[in-house]
């Protein structure tokens, strides 16, 4: 039962029902007061919240249509790091010795599941598992050790695939606590994925003696996150609250209101089970109470009240007697999830299964008809399939087409009497072929913007309202008039002190006086520019070199989501394209037969690519002009790359290198602080990963560029940060005598056609002190670690780059030949120019000019 000390009064019940039952929305203190609604009172809100649910139902084309998922339970293992107070489905090593199991089920043991439950009619395969067991019990990892795998969800993907071409059987991986590097990699091989929140109470995870003391998995604030990745990677996910286990009656609401918020921002959330509490004998909560059942019917109302018509609302139909499934229908549910005609339900198995033909009578009995799905909801299986949003990787799309409903109001749900059969997982048809336009430039208009928005521009994005909610939230943004949120006032004995403290060791500022130099004005600002002069012609002389080079965006394709972007479209968008490994090559060598040295090469992230596509691309080029020099493929890029091959980070940069790329751009950077990479992106790279790429690389002798986009939803004190991140990578680089980043890039937001600025969410860029004080400043906290500070002549253009190699900068980066990321954005300053142009860059200030390779050496 939960715990009273919030329990609302009669009056405060009626009141929020009064509002429900009108259709306002609700807070967290009316949804707490609903949450004790007992008898009439209970009653009519659980109408209330059946009327929202058969309205969702009408909009979704499934009038009176209840699902479940014909599915089979797979034990990966049942060793657990967690010790939950509730839990049976968890054993000790010992204990699986003593009745003759392994860690782990074998190989043969998961596809004998599998095969049975295919020959039943399941559609799924569910692996549950406890969280990371390795971390806790050595005997784990000696049995992965033992098989050759680094880790359970190395294990559990590698099953996943065996699974689907042996079975058929669509997995749905349900293995803890995933980080999103994991997600990614698991996302290739699973259509849907799952982690039930539980509950938002940090007391329960807290507290000696509560449900989750002890249990390192199920702090709230890495449980979200985890539901947040899953949104920012757009993997179909399952989540939920589980009743009962001590929670206040205001936790379980503000529980109901944190999976609402996850479920708007990201649109991933494809159901919510609100799970009952059942006793079970030799736990720690033995002898709590099981859920009421009024208790229960309140929760689920409450849930599909706040969650609203397009939720999935699910309620497990064992862990109640049949019967009382009559009043989980009256509810609001609307889908009874897995259901399996073989095994238990491993984590319940105290609770059996409903026969499928008593739970079909009952639901016909209530007004509904059961109808079986997927793992993965038809409202993800159809754009999918039809050229949307990817919630399923390509290489399940056979599979996945191959047992759903394709046409008609019942599409993505389960072809009625279908049996799965396996079939290969590989890439899908067609391979590395030219798709689309070739020309880049005639995807642009006049203004330099595309012509038209992506297609799916109102949801690819994620919603707009919360995004704007975080920036609010970290006071950035266009909410502030684009003022610096926080930032000291610069006092002329502050700012002498910060230039004082410069003077005498520039690479070691601390963050007060860097800061106070960044929102330097005026005067300051004008002596801030001549110490960062002074510290260029010390560092690198006064030579301003430039390398010859063509940009290669070999394709537009790409479903991440940055919010910054106008380069990338959907695969039938009118303005995507792919370039052929030919079309490539060709580019590449006209680019050697007018001088060029280096080939950068960077695209979209696109679903379809095939796995090899990234060494294919490099080998292509190298093979056409050997002596060209790869600077290619962004950490962002890396990442998908890991995911698709299934290599480590490290391997895959290997396997890179061994087929001649040089070096890698150190872009997709943005702004190295969580809290505003998830306002300007939606499934980009976490920061941390976007360090462990570059430090990867560097480890492996491979150097890296560096790069910060500023002056969109950030203020000075991230660039602050973020320059201090790179001190932190280039310094441990260098430590171990390795030259790790080359340059540095400062890189202005260009507003223009930016779906964060239509929104409304982002300021127009930065101003010209901005961007005098990022690139002196630059110069300054990464003197003696990064020699070179490019201005980017495509942003700035011609004098805005002047006053930049004025203001401590030293390079102007490439001869380009095509630059379409940035003129797509609503760059006016053109995407080539020639080696005279460049020169007339630098003697416009009296600078000499000269060419270098991509690692500055002269040329």
């Amino acid at each position: 039962m939960s715990q009273t000390t919030d329990r609302p009064t009669p009056q405060q019940v009626r009141r929020a029902l009064a509002r429900a039952e009108r259709g306002a929305a609700l807070d967290v203190a009316e949804a707490t007061a609903l949450l004790a609604a007992s008898g009439p009172d209970l009653d009519r809100l659980c109408a209330a919240a059946a009327k929202v649910r058969d309205a969702g139902l009408v909009a979704a084309g499934r009038p009176g249509l209840v699902t479940y998922s014909p599915k089979v339970f797979i034990p990966v293992t049942r060793l657990c790091r967690d010790r939950c107070h509730y839990c049976t489905f968890v054993e000790t090593p010992g204990q699986a010795a003593r009745e003759g199991r392994a860690p782990y089920l074998s190989p043969d043991e998961i596809l004998d599941i599998a095969r049975q439950g295919a020959e039943l009619g399941c559609l799924e395969a569910l692996f549950t598992l406890g969280d990371r067991p390795e971390d806790r019990w050595p005997e784990a990892q000696a049995w992965l050790d033992e098989q050759g795998y680094d880790s359970t969800l190395a294990y559990v993907r590698a099953m996943a695939v065996r699974v689907l071409e042996e079975t058929g059987l669509l997995p749905h991986l349900n293995p803890g606590v995933m980080s999103w590097e994991e997600m990614n990699r698991l996302k290739a091989v699973s259509p849907s994925m799952g982690m039930m929140l539980e509950t938002t109470s940090r007391r329960l995870f807290e507290t000696k003696g509560e449900a989750h003391f002890g249990s390192p998995d199920k702090d709230p604030e890495l449980r979200l996150r985890v539901l947040e990745d899953a949104g920012r990677l757009a993997v179909p996910f399952t989540t939920g609250l589980l009743v009962g286990i001590g929670e206040t009656l205001t936790e379980r609401a503000e529980t109901i209101f944190a999976l609402r918020a996850t479920a708007r921002a990201y649109g991933a959330v494809q159901e919510v089970i609100v799970q009952n509490f059942r006793s079970k004998p030799d736990t720690a909560m033995r002898h709590t109470d099981d859920l009421d059942l009024e208790e229960y019917r309140a929760a689920i109302a409450v849930t599909r009240l706040v969650l609203g018509p397009k939720a999935r609302v699910q309620a497990p139909p064992n862990l109640v007697d049949l019967e009382e499934c009559r009043a989980l229908l009256g509810a609001g549910v609307d889908d009874w999830g897995g259901v399996s005609p073989l095994t238990p339900d491993h984590v319940n198995p105290e609770r059996p299964w409903p026969s499928l033909e008593r739970l079909r009578a009952l639901t016909d009995e209530c007004g509904f008809e059961l109808a079986p799905r997927l793992t993965v909801h038809p409202e993800y299986v159809v754009p999918s399939l039809t050229g949307g949003t990817p919630w399923v990787d390509p290489r399940l799309h056979r599979h996945v087409a191959a047992l759903a409903i394709l046409e008609g109001p019942r599409a993505g749900l389960a072809r009625p009497g279908v049996r799965p059969v396996g079939l290969p997982w590989q890439e899908p048809d067609g391979g590395f072929a030219s798709a689309g336009r070739t020309d880049l430039h005639a995807a642009v208009d006049s203004e330099g913007r595309s012509a038209d928005r992506r297609g799916d521009f109102e949801s690819v994005y994620g919603d707009w309202d919360a995004v704007r909610a975080a920036a609010v939230s970290t006071g950035t943004g266009a909410v502030d008039g684009g003022s610096v949120d926080g930032a000291p006032a610069v006092l002329t004995a502050e700012g002498r002190d910060a230039l004082a403290a410069a003077e005498a060791d520039p690479g070691n500022l601390s963050d007060a006086h860097a800061l106070t130099l960044m929102t330097a004005e005026g005067e300051l600002l004008e002596e801030v520019c001549r110490l960062a002069d002074h510290l260029r012609r010390e560092a690198v002389g006064d030579t301003v070199t430039y390398v010859v080079n063509r940009n290669i965006n070999f394709t537009n394709v790409c479903y991440v989501g940055c919010r910054f972007c106008a380069f990338a479209q959907r695969r039938t968008d009118s303005d995507a394209y792919s370039l052929s490994l030919d079309e490539v090559a060709d580019r590449a060598a006209e680019a050697w037969d007018l001088g060029a040295t280096e080939v950068c090469m960077q695209g979209g992230i696109d679903p379809e690519l095939p796995a090899t596509a990234y060494f294919d691309l490099v080998a292509a080029v190298k093979a056409r002009v050997p002596e060209m020099h790869v600077h290619a493929f962004s950490p962002m890029e890396v990442v998908n790359g890991t995911a698709r091959t299934g290599l480590s980070i490290e391997d895959f940069l290997i396997k890179a290198r061994e087929a001649g790329l040089g070096s890698l751009p150190g872009t997709a950077a943005e702004i190295l602080d969580d809290e505003v990479r998830w306002v300007l992106t939606k499934g980009k790279l976490p920061a941390r990963t976007w360090i462990e790429i570059v430090s990867t690389a560097h480890r492996l002798g491979i150097p890296t560029t560096s790069t910060m986009m500023y002056g969109h939803v950030d203020n000075p004190r991230h660039w602050v940060g973020h320059l201090r991140v790179l001190s932190r990578i280039q310094d441990e680089s260098r430590e171990a005598g390795r030259t790790g980043f080359t340059e540095f890039v400062p890189l202005p937001f260009v507003h223009t056609s930016a779906p964060i600025y239509l929104a409304g969410v982002a300021r127009p860029g930065p101003t010209l002190r901005d961007n005098l004080a990022v690139h002196a400043l630059a110069r300054i906290l990464l003197h003696g670690r990064i020699d070179n500070i490019q201005t980017s002549w495509v942003k700035l253009g011609v004098e805005g780059t002047r006053a930049m190699l004025r203001a401590g900068a030293n390079d102007l980066g490439g001869t380009l030949m095509e630059e379409t990321i940035s003129r797509m954005a609503g760059s006016e300053h053109g995407s080539a120019k020639t080696i005279e142009e460049l020169v007339e860059i630098g003697s416009g200030i009296g600078r000499p000019v000269a060419e270098r390779t991509t690692t500055y050496q002269p040329r």
